[in-house]
């Protein structure tokens, strides 16, 4: 199998989808959650539709308040740069159970949830509704699927509905308009010589730039108030042009936390093909690397988020073996994630002690429905 061309279309000249979809993330491997709120961020950043409400709602099943989960610092970052727009509401107990440990509570919490989930879909406030872990609640038995699929058929028109936990139940994948499995790969090496902190997000399905754009508010909310203990680096390749999907949800970042994000961007505002690299391709790739490899080596950044990474050296436009050596020389707490397709898996990817790779099994794309600014683009 060859690789004809890869890159990124700028999204300027896009028309746009009015009718709200239903998302649903599952699967075993990382960057279900923080994919969900990387569309909320992308949606604020970008600005909801203006005959729509402009609110979001972070309804979260399985995670009651006594415990501390990854995600708290991002919907934190979200809600003090946004108090306006974000409401959140948390249901269930703290710890882990399976099917032959529910209890009472473990039901009335669910219907709790569920209770403000249908009262929000009727009350045309929100525009984006995010319904975390609603997947491991439906495959408990927590709650009726079809209750919940009916409703959500029925729900309004330009309302978007992203479902997010393993064990989706088939009914639900069904009405689905978009279905990402987030699949884990495991790394002996990584784990045999304990390296941490080097993330990979990869495959066609939707959710590796969302996700990184999740581990950024992630990053963001553990240094509130820290001043820049906590900066975060977003670097992007074959993005040289402008209108890209993250381009206003970054801004928006910046914009709330001017001392904690930096953003930088390499490369042409065109697709690169295969065959058919230009000396600028090059030119920008390298650019972009020289400031990824200092940056990594400085120290000064926490969280470093290398998008697009895997497209550019898939299309060998950047050497692999530099990139392996500056992650192996990464101070230990400095995080790094690395997004993008690719066809032949760089030795790097042995480095990672997370690695999701995002199957895409629907999206409403496929079916020629418009994608939507502030959730797609």
């Amino acid at each position: 199998m060859s690789r004809i061309g890869i890159g990124i279309r700028t999204a300027v000249a896009r028309t746009e989808r009015i009718a709200g979809q239903i998302h649903v993330y599952d699967g075993a491997g990382k960057g279900k959650s923080r994919a969900a709120l990387g569309v909320v961020l992308r949606s604020i950043g970008l600005g909801i539709d203006a005959t729509a409400p402009a609110r979001v709602l972070l309804l979260r099943f399985l995670k009651g308040p006594e415990r501390t989960y990854e995600e708290d610092s991002a919907i934190a970052a979200l809600q003090q740069g946004f108090p306006h727009l974000i409401d959140q509401v948390r249901t269930g107990r703290a710890e882990y159970f399976g099917a032959d440990e529910i209890t009472g509570f473990d039901r009335l919490e669910a219907q709790r949830g569920w209770d403000v989930a249908k009262g929000a879909i009727g009350s045309r406030l929100y525009s984006v509704i995010v319904l975390d872990e609603l997947n491991p609640v439906l495959d408990l038995g927590l709650l009726s699927v079809d209750e919940v699929v009916h409703t959500l058929k029925h729900k309004p028109e330009y309302l978007e509905i992203i479902a997010t936990g393993r064990g989706a139940p088939q009914a639900l994948l069904e009405i689905a308009d978009l279905h990402s499995e987030m699949k884990p790969h495991f790394h002996p090496k990584a784990i045999e010589r304990g390296i941490e902190g080097i993330e990979i997000y990869t495959g066609a399905g939707k959710g590796k730039s969302t996700s990184a754009l999740g581990k950024a508010l992630q990053a963001i909310g553990r240094g509130i108030s820290q001043d820049q203990s906590h900066r975060v680096l977003i670097l992007q390749w074959l993005k040289g042009g402008s209108g890209y999907t993250e381009d206003a949800a970054i801004a928006a970042l910046q914009q709330c936390y001017p001392n904690l994000v930096d953003h930088q961007r390499c490369g042409g505002d065109a697709i690169v093909w295969r065959g058919q690299q230009q000396e600028l391709d090059y030119v920008e790739a390298e650019r972009g690397w020289e400031i990824a490899r200092a940056a990594i080596a400085s120290g000064l950044y926490k969280t470093i988020i290398l998008d697009e990474l895997n497209p550019t050296v898939d299309l060998e436009l950047l050497p692999v073996e530099p990139i392996v050596q500056a992650l192996l020389r990464k101070p230990r707490d400095t995080e790094v994630i690395i997004t993008g397709r690719c066809l032949n898996p760089p030795d790097y990817f042995d480095l990672a002690s997370v690695h999701s790779e995002m199957i895409c099994h629907k999206h409403y794309a496929d079916r020629g429905v418009q994608l939507k600014r502030g959730v797609d683009f």
